[in-house]
Parts: C-alpha cells; structure tokens; sequence
C-alpha cells in the first residue's frame, strides 16, 4: 500500500489500526477495574473517551518509534520485548507530561498502571494471533536483488540454507554485461523501469550485488527507488542486517568510514551502558551470592582443600590493555603444565566433573562479576582473550584488533549467535558478530542479549 508517499505493508497498517483501537479499550478496561466503570472526578477530572483517544494516540506513536509496524527485524522475541518495553517507557514519560500540562485530561496513577498493563499484555497477545493467521512467512520483508552473478548467488546458497531468514527474494535482476550464474526461474524480466518492477513485486527493499561495481550501476533508477520510499543496500550492509555480523571478506575500509551510523556510542551510550552494569552487576552478585558460596563448598569437597577455588588468568582487556579476570576453577590445577596455551576442546579431558557442570550452567563465570564492577569488563561485550590466543590471531584475521574497542563482556553477541570457538577460523567467524556489536554497541543491544543469555544458561547453549 501507499501512504503519504511511501510504500508500507498493508498487514502492518492493519496491526497498527487495531492496536489503536487495543489501547483505547484498554484504558476503558482500567477505568472499568479500577472504579466499577465510574470515575470520581476528584480522582479523575477527565473525560476515559477523550483520554483514551490521547492514550492510544501517544501509545501508537511510541511504537511506532521503535520500529515495531516494520516487516519482522533479526532481534528476535527478545528484541520485540526490549522494544516494547522503551516503548511503554517513551509513551508513559509523554503521558505524564501531558498530565501534567493538561490537568483536564488527567487519569489516575492506578488507572495509568492498569492501562499500561493491559496495553503490553494485549500487545503481545495480537501480535501472536496475527503471526499466527497471517503466517509467519507474511512479516518477512520482500527483498529484490541486483545482480545474478558471484554475489548474488551467496545470497541465494543463503536463502537455501537457512529457513529462518527474515526475509524474502522476491527474484534477482541480471546486471547488462555481466555474468549469471543463477537459474531462469530465479531471474525477473526487466520490462519496464526497476521501481516499476519493485512495485509490481511488493518490494521492501533493493540489494546490490555487483560483482563488479566499477561497471555501470542503473544510478537513476536506484535513485527513483531510493526516493519513493524503497531502502537500497549493498551487500555487507544487507548480510549486516539480516545475519547480524559483519561479513570480513567483503569488509573495506571505506566502508567504515562512510557509515551512516554505528561505532560511536557517544557520551550519553557510555554512561547509560556503565549504568546499567553497576545496577544489574550488583543486583546480580547479590542474588548469586549463596549460589557462590555453594560452588565454593562444593569446589573444597571435590578438590578435598588441596586446590584453589578461584582461578585468575590474565587477558586482554579494552584499548589491548591486560586486566586479571577471576573464574571458579573447572581444570586440573595441572590442565597447562607444559605451559603451553590451549583453547578448551569439546570433552576436554582436562575439566573437572564439578567443572563440566559449572560450564555448562555458565556458574564458572560469576566471579567476573567483581571485573565487572571494578569497570575491567562490562555485563555485555566481546569475550576476553588470552594475550597469547590475541597475538597470534591479530596478525592472522584483519581487523581482529578492533574488537577491543569496547569492554570485553561476560556474555556477547558471538556468544549467542555462534557456537564455542576452538580454532582460528572459529575466531574469525566470532570476530565478525563482535564488530557487529562494536558498531551497535549500546543499552538496547545489551538488553537484547541479556535477555537472551537467560536462555543459553537454561539450555546450555555453546557452553563447553
């Protein structure tokens, strides 16, 4: 569909339309809770219909400003909750304001509460119903693509490797003058112009995947596109998007420098993220202290007091400066006794039977809690490497350095989206979703991933 010049999916319209509506019965809902139905006017001077209409109003535009009536994002359940939540917090900062400023549309502390409660929890619900009619399948965003050649094909292995993508080829438009590699079936007619044919097809959005960009690209078309609403992408920002890292091998320079957003955190970033690890940190090692002193004991029993509890072991930490990291001990005290550095192997059988479980529950880990407070290391960033393993690795995968550039963390993006790395192609794969995290870095990522590191400690997942 087409609104106010642009094309918008006409399912999300429709969601937007009955969330609308969704909050204007649920303010009715909490007036109805909270008063039998009827309002005191000494409690609540103003008219629940006219509020309720302002309550949806400011409610809607809070999640539209999360992105949340775009076709499906990679963040996930996690980060659809994430979102919903700032949005929650955006639109009850407004409401208090206009309460504040407008004493005639004034509703209760109580019947807010209610409103806000009803409103996430029916969010939720209709957006669960919707998936579940509409189908999965619909929320994909539709993507066309530019090119039948090289890069156009790693897109089309991708799409035939992965069915939880979100999105859709729509078909792939051959370049003139360059090769195809890609079936007849696979590949648009071209009969009129390329907005023409992205409007025909529903298109969200246009890849670029010249094998060869100094060949003329159709610039004026892809700016008719890019005007009337359609985003244009080439072929790292698109595997950025969709696969949530940063594609090494077709990462250049220039490409860092010229892009629009991202590796800058910015004053207000910084402290917002050493905020949230001083609060969560400290809530987080109070709540884990009996579960500490458990491991402790049971640690002594195994060991029958001959060998630490603690483990300290140096890495290297923000800027490659060296910081003491401390582990509850899952290896032999004689695991490295040749002196040599190992990375852990899958049934390495230099782990304690007390320390496989501590690794695979992630309990290994809570000492780094007091890293994390003494601001050596962050709740959320890059996992910290031996100066060894960094030495090694710096001088044979391009740009590894730069994942130092923020705090390393006691979980990460790589640690979700990528298995335990054992090897150097293993750190190489990693070091493309830590620059993804590098480039995003900020409170909202780290509220994704750290909702979705409660289930990686749950199912043990990558834990080794």
């Amino acid at each position: 569909m087409r609104l106010f010049g642009h094309h918008v999916s006409g399912l999300n319209l429709v969601l937007g339309l009955l969330e609308f509506a969704l909050f204007v019965a649920a303010l009715q809902l909490g007036v109805g809770v909270r008063f039998d139905w009827t309002l005191p006017h000494d409690i609540a001077p103003g008219d629940p219909w006219i509020t309720g209409l302002i309550f949806a109003l400011v409610m809607s535009l809070s999640v539209a400003s999360m992105g949340l009536y775009q076709r499906r994002s990679t963040d996930g359940d996690a980060g659809f909750i994430v979102r919903l939540a700032i949005a929650f917090a955006i639109g009850t900062a407004i409401l208090a304001l206009l309460f504040y400023l407008f004493p005639v549309i004034f509703m209760g502390r109580g019947i807010l509460a209610l409103s806000l409660l009803f409103s996430f929890a029916g969010t939720v619900a209709l957006r669960v119903a919707i998936d579940r009619i509409a189908g999965a399948e619909s929320q994909k965003r539709r993507v066309l693509v530019l090119g039948a050649g090289v890069n156009a094909e790693r897109i089309a292995e991708l799409v035939g490797s992965d069915t939880t993508l979100g999105f859709n080829v729509v078909g792939y438009v051959p370049l003139p003058r360059s090769q195809r590699l890609l079936a007849d079936d696979r590949i648009l007619v071209q009969r009129g112009s390329l907005l023409e044919l992205a409007i025909a097809n529903n298109v969200d959005e246009i890849v670029v995947a010249a094998d060869d960009r100094r060949r003329k690209l159709p610039v004026g078309e892809l700016l008719d596109c890019k005007l009337s609403g359609f985003a244009v992408l080439d072929l790292l920002s698109f595997f950025e998007k969709e696969l949530a890292c940063v594609k090494i091998d077709l990462l250049h320079p220039s490409w860092i420098f010229f892009s629009r957003d991202g590796f800058n955190m910015g004053v207000t970033g910084l402290y917002g993220k050493r905020l949230l690890d001083l609060v969560l940190g400290s809530l987080m090692l109070l709540l884990a202290a009996p579960l500490m002193l458990l491991v402790a004991a049971a640690s002594l029993v195994e060991s029958r007091g001959r060998d630490p509890i603690l483990y300290h072991q140096i890495r290297i930490g923000q800027g490659g400066l060296p910081f003491r990291l401390h582990k509850f001990r899952s290896m032999r005290v004689d695991a490295e006794a040749d002196g040599r550095a190992r990375w852990a192997a899958k049934n390495d059988s230099r782990i304690t039977a007390l320390g496989a479980f501590l690794r695979r529950t992630r309990l290994d880990e809570l000492p780094q809690l007091f890293n994390v407070l003494k601001g050596q290391m962050s709740l959320v960033g890059p996992r910290p490497e031996r100066p060894e393993f960094v030495e090694r690795l710096a001088t044979g995968i391009p740009y590894y350095a730069e994942r130092h550039r923020v705090k390393p963390g006691l979980t990460g993006w790589a640690q979700l989206l990528y298995p335990y790395g054992s090897d150097e192609e293993d750190a190489k794969r990693k070091l493309e979703y830590d620059l993804y995290y590098v480039k995003h870095a900020g409170v909202f990522l780290d509220l994704v991933i750290l909702l979705q590191t409660v289930e990686v400690v749950l199912l043990g997942k990558g834990a080794r």
